[in-house]
């Protein structure tokens, strides 16, 4: 069996106006809810065997943040291009190049796709993932190669506004 969660990207800054969507960092709610949500899991007793990021900066500093709750090694994050803004299709071709020991995996980026991609994946309807939100399948699978739709389960979907409500 296969566990995947989907994290979107803390909240941005926007304050400056020079940088790229690509350069724009966490603003000060993001680098909180990231943490709030690495805590949360780390709760769970969630440890990942793997994550992978996108690069752009906002996505690298939640996964940073959530990976010292979690206690895993940020020298260890895998930043993947391809999840900068990825589709459904560029997310599972990602996925299905994992390795097979690796049992547990967080993803970090980006909506439209990410929400997408849990949507589609699943056959959950949610509308949408909010920063720091996290959305959790498992597969029937020994492998990441053979994971599809049909061998998905839902789990859980956890979000910093479900917490304090």
């Amino acid at each position: 069996m296969k566990t995947l969660y989907i994290i979107r990207h803390g909240k941005s800054d926007w304050n400056n106006p020079a940088l790229t969507d690509f350069e724009r960092p966490l603003n000060k709610r993001g680098k909180k809810n990231a943490l709030f949500m690495g805590e949360v899991l780390a709760q769970k007793k969630v440890h990942p065997d793997l994550i992978i990021s996108s690069p752009a900066l906002r996505a690298k500093m939640t996964a940073k943040e959530i990976a010292k709750k979690v206690g895993y090694n940020t020298k260890k994050i895998v930043y993947e291009e391809g999840l900068y803004m990825a589709d459904i299709n560029q997310i599972e071709d990602i996925l299905k190049k994992i390795s097979s020991s690796k049992k547990s995996v967080f993803i970090i980026g980006h909506n439209p796709g990410f929400t997408r991609f849990a949507e589609y994946i699943s056959g959950y309807e949610i509308d949408n993932i909010p920063t720091c939100g996290i959305f959790c399948v498992t597969f029937k699978s020994d492998d990441w190669q053979s994971i599809e739709k049909e061998t998905a389960k839902f789990i859980s979907f956890e979000y910093p506004k479900k917490h304090k409500e």
